[in-house]
């Protein structure tokens, strides 16, 4: 029997295909129905739409720039549609937020559909007006529904920040003096020519756009306090997720690097953040101090948060925690670290571009590692003295090798053992995450085991990845106690303002006095 063929409108099926031609037909019928159904909105005004939020709260936004998009959702949670009569912005035209309904922008819509059990989507963005003040200020609305004559609302608000914008590249002409009246917004290159003194007062905080960065050829004098230090970080202040903050991501900003006519420049309490470098000396020269750093934190780098080729580096009282690539890497010049904590949890996942880390926490060489610029230049290391420091992460290398684990010597000789001219090193009551060894150059030191802090995984106690890690010892450290005194009295108060002379636990190998943690009741 000849089969029939049939059209269901303007589709052309055959009796082969007669149960899919079944199953079009009831689809359409039913949404053919459904539309039948937005026909008939709900008239009760008790049927109310519910929101996902009363008050959508932005992060601070620096004045003229505009913020990132947020959102939150419409819910017709009724058993009938209903037809939202007008959606307006409570300040119109005049609102410093704009919003977007379903896909469409405006300040004012008219006759919004919702289906029974569904929901909407609302885009907001907000730009805030320039005023003469100096410290954050807050700016309100609200979006309005009406909905079978009840009214509802969500609230808007962001805290506005009045900023100095930097954009363009800015190059300082003479010495000069930045102060922390407002916070600066950069959006290009700042440079310091060779001859330039720029001298940062307490309080000042960089928030570094994109591949914004530092290029120092004269001199940068970071001038910080405990209560108020200075910041660079990047300028994105809002979340990468709902407990991650933008804050703690790496990759933000391009970094600070000092050239080879830069010297005398210093960093004291400084807080350098997720940017893809952190400190970047360029080859120089030895004869004069290119950096002090102290009481400073340099952290969450996707690639170096500290690389130096042939300088002269003081550091103490400071953290370097955590980076994609190396974490201290020094190539010869002349240095002293003293109690300054090095730790590399980096994790391979998301936030950085690694799948796992490769370099260690530590790395000293004679010559330029491979693959960088200037690859193979020797210098010889005149002196990388660490006195009760830390050098420590999360590489699972093989610690039953000598010289391995957190540490790296590269040396084109054979010099892996030191050499007082070419390869000078020496380890002083520090905690090495090395297999123990004989070497005279390791003077009273912790071998093999990390110690214990207080917080050394980016998972928060809830189990979400909060990306907060925090390097001052628990109360099982190692280091507790373990510290050459006679280093500590030259520097008796850690980065945090704790002493370490006076109690009875001190003083602690690092960046951080131990400090017992108080019982939970």
């Amino acid at each position: 029997m000849q089969e029939k063929n049939f059209i269901i409108r303007g589709l052309r099926f055959d009796g082969r295909r007669r149960a899919l031609g079944v199953w079009a037909a009831g689809l359409i019928i039913a949404m053919m129905a459904g539309c039948s159904d937005m026909d008939n909105y709900s008239v009760s005004p008790n049927h109310r739409l519910s929101f996902s939020t009363d008050t959508l709260s932005f992060d601070t936004v620096f004045t003229t720039v505009g913020s990132m998009t947020r959102y939150f959702m419409i819910y017709n949670r009724n058993g009938e549609a209903l037809n939202i009569e007008r959606i307006a912005l409570a300040n119109g035209r005049e609102s410093n937020f704009r919003i977007n309904v379903d896909g469409r922008r405006g300040d004012l819509f008219s006759n919004i559909p919702v289906w029974k059990n569904d929901s909407l989507y609302v885009m907001v963005e907000v730009t805030v007006d320039p005023n003469g003040e100096n410290t954050p200020f807050v700016i309100y609305d609200s979006i309005v529904f009406v909905t079978n004559g009840a009214v509802q609302s969500v609230k808007l608000e962001a805290y506005g920040q009045n900023a100095h914008i930097m954009r363009g590249g800015t190059t300082f002409a003479g010495d000069a003096t930045l102060t922390a009246e407002r916070p600066f917004l950069v959006y290009d290159s700042v440079m310091i020519p060779e001859g330039v003194t720029v001298s940062i007062e307490p309080g000042v905080a960089f928030y570094m756009h994109g591949k914004a960065r530092w290029l120092v050829d004269g001199t940068l004098k970071v001038n910080g306090t405990r209560d108020r230090p200075v910041t660079f970080r990047g300028d994105r202040l809002n979340h990468y997720s709902v407990s991650i903050s933008y804050d703690n991501v790496p990759a933000q900003w391009d970094g600070l690097f000092f050239r080879a006519s830069s010297f005398d420049n210093e960093l004291h309490y400084a807080s350098i953040r997720n940017g893809i470098s952190g400190l970047v000396f360029e080859p120089s020269e030895t004869g004069r101090k290119k950096m002090t750093v102290s009481n400073s934190q340099i952290k969450n780098m996707d690639g170096n948060a500290l690389w130096s080729v042939n300088c002269h580096i003081e550091a103490s009282n400071t953290e370097f925690g955590n980076a994609g690539r190396y974490l201290v890497m020094l190539a010869g010049g002349k240095y002293q670290f003293s109690h300054c904590t090095m730790a590399n949890y980096m994790p391979g996942n998301f936030i950085s571009n690694l799948s796992s880390r490769f370099e260690k926490c530590l790395t000293l060489s004679d010559h330029v590692p491979g693959g960088e610029e200037g690859d193979g230049q020797t210098f010889p290391l005149q002196q990388a003295r660490f006195d009760n420091c830390i050098i420590d992460g999360n590489m699972q290398d093989d610690l039953s090798t000598e010289y391995g684990g957190e540490i790296r010597f590269l040396t084109g000789e054979d010099y892996v053992g030191g050499h007082d001219e070419a390869f000078n090193y020496r380890f002083n009551h520090c905690a090495v995450k090395t297999k123990r060894t004989d070497n005279g150059r390791f003077v009273e030191v912790l071998f093999a085991e990390s110690p214990k802090y207080m917080k050394s995984s980016g998972i928060n106690r809830d189990g979400k990845y909060d990306y907060v890690f925090d390097f001052r010892p628990d109360d099982e450290s190692s280091v507790i106690g373990k510290a050459d005194r006679a280093v500590a009295e030259l520097y008796p108060v850690d980065r945090l303002g704790v002493n370490r002379l006076t109690g009875e636990h001190g003083p602690s190998i690092g960046a951080y006095e131990y400090v017992p943690r108080e019982k939970e009741k």
